[in-house]
């Protein structure tokens, strides 16, 4: 009965059906897998309702949620330390400065080409192509990229470029993780490093893009079915923060990477069925 509910088409979302978007984007925004293209293609291949940007931003504010209560510790030392006149205010400054300036491209990009993305970027071929190409790009900077750094503080190279990275996730199919990841991996950062400063360059841009797209949320949407969706969002991307974090300190991107290129090609043969 549950399976039935959950697959049959709908004129609206039901709450089981928020439940597991939420837990679609809990786990494909924090792991490098595109949660636009995610939130936009497990609709579609249902058979559901696709509620439209607004509602997969909303989502966003569960995982925003969830990168609050995992970097709080780190947030909060560069909020007490950009302030201070101690030894660790020069650290917290040139990193706030870093994490401000990186989210630019990004703020600048959303601005002027949001709607252009959402009416001409949706097409199922193209986001499949997406997928793989970033991808099999993100595989090749994990692992031929140069000689890998640790950096609590990446240099402003780093910095800029992995803020134009991040303006390249407007479009569904890079992915918001998997470009900053690929970039970070790209000037050499090592994982767990690149992966920090991701989520902490995630946590400003995806406030941002919240306070923009809340108010066009569907109104026909019940509250219970927002809560439902942005809940879960939480609780699972929490939980796919600290698995990423784990897994990059033994291991690297290749299996997401894989993940993306079959994903694709699953898309293309359903392109090419239906």
């Amino acid at each position: 009965m549950l399976l039935a509910a959950l697959a049959s088409p709908a004129t609206s979302l039901t709450p089981w059906q928020a439940v597991v978007l939420g837990a679609i984007q809990g786990v494909s925004e924090p792991l490098p897998i595109s949660s636009s293209a995610h939130l936009y293609l497990v609709p579609r291949l249902l058979g559901w309702t696709y509620e439209g940007v607004a509602f997969d931003v909303a989502l966003h504010w569960g995982t925003l949620l969830a990168l609050l209560i995992a970097f709080w510790r780190e947030w909060l030392d560069l909020v007490r330390g950009f302030f201070s006149p101690g030894p660790a205010g020069p650290g917290a400054r040139s990193m706030v400065l870093r994490l401000l300036v990186a989210c630019i491209p990004g703020a600048v990009a959303g601005v002027l080409l949001q709607e252009s993305a959402e009416a001409k970027l949706r097409a199922i071929p193209l986001q499949a192509a997406l997928l793989a190409i970033f991808g099999v790009l993100m595989w090749v900077a994990d692992r031929l990229g140069p000689r890998l750094r640790k950096a609590d503080i990446p240099d402003w190279g780093t910095s800029l470029l992995v803020g134009f990275a991040q303006a390249l996730a407007l479009v569904p199919g890079v992915s918001r993780s998997g470009i900053t990841l690929t970039a970070g991996r790209a000037k050499g950062l090592e994982r767990v490093s690149a992966a920090r400063f991701s989520f902490l360059l995630a946590t400003p841009i995806t406030f941002g893009a919240g306070l923009v797209e809340l108010r066009h949320l569907p109104h026909g949407l019940p509250l219970g079915t927002l809560a439902a969706g942005t809940i879960t969002a939480a609780v699972v991307g929490l939980l796919c923060i600290k698995g990423l974090i784990a897994w990059l300190s033994r291991a690297g991107l290749g299996v997401f990477a894989v993940y993306r290129v079959a994903f694709a090609a699953f898309l293309f043969a359903w392109v090419a069925l239906h």
